[in-house]
């Protein structure tokens, strides 16, 4: 598993230079039927990983979410696939922002198992993998200078939350109220979960629509900093959630994603 993990860092940093090299020449947007923004740069950083991962893996499916959106879905009953989202806040790119992802996780059994998290703007990345994370420093030249192990930590009396940027709702605002005065972090993509892992923060509550491929790769990595992302019902998040009469394919319900419990030190 871990040298699959030292694959997805090297094909998301490749994704990455290119996302940052359209950023810089200027990308145009247009938007698919659901409305959602979607620029050049998702489309590129797509392609490069899906190349890649088929090169290195072509037996795994591979769902990603632009070939989704393009009616491109794999076989996933197998129980073993890849989830892909290119670029991870595509509304913060779009706005000048540089908290954007590229995202990129193996699912196993429902379960996020190996992921990796890259912020290409901020010259950081989170990766995960067999209950081991690190906390990445990206070099100038898209090379790894730097690699930190990180845990997430238990709850403190005064937590830190994260909230979406772009998609707060009124229901996260009444969920964080019953923690009284906290602080929050209003930060975009998948970074959040990042955050968790590291210990830089400690609750996550997301309501309202997400997709699987926003989840997966933070989600793994957060599970292996020993965090946890469950389904209001207090269940693990799954993944591969298809074939729904009441909900599209590979859409979230509303979840809590937390540091570590005391029981898992």
């Amino acid at each position: 598993m871990m040298s699959m993990l030292s694959i997805f860092e090297t094909i998301a940093l490749d994704a990455g230079r290119t996302i940052l090299e359209i950023r810089d020449r200027g990308a145009h947007t247009h938007y698919k039927p659901d409305y959602s923004p979607v620029t050049e740069a998702d489309e590129a950083a797509e392609a490069i990983i899906l190349e890649a991962l088929a090169q290195h893996w072509p037996a795994i499916p591979a769902v990603a979410e632009e070939a989704v959106a393009a009616g491109q879905i794999p076989d996933i009953s197998g129980g073993r696939f890849f989830l892909i989202d290119p670029l991870d806040g595509t509304r913060e790119f779009i706005n000048g922002r540089d908290d954007f992802t590229v995202n990129i996780a193996l699912i196993e059994n429902a379960l996020p198992t190996v992921g990796i998290v890259y912020a290409p703007a901020l010259n950081v990345g989170y990766g995960g993998a067999q209950n081991q994370a690190s906390k990445l420093s990206i070099a100038p030249d898209f090379t790894i200078e730097n690699r930190q192990a990180i845990r997430a930590r238990v709850m403190p009396r005064r937590p830190i939350a994260c909230a979406s940027r772009s998609h707060r709702t009124v229901e996260t605002d009444d969920f964080l109220a019953q923690y009284g005065d906290l602080e929050t972090l209003s930060v975009g993509s998948s970074l959040k979960f990042g955050l968790l892992a590291e210990g830089a923060a400690d609750i996550y509550p997301r309501f309202g629509r997400t997709m699987e491929w926003d989840t997966a790769a933070g989600d793994a990595v957060l599970r292996a900093a020993g965090g946890k992302t469950c389904a209001i019902d207090g269940q693990p998040l799954r993944y591969g959630k298809v074939g729904r009469s009441d909900e599209t394919d590979f859409a979230n319900g509303d979840f809590i994603a937390t540091g570590a419990s005391v029981d898992a030190l």
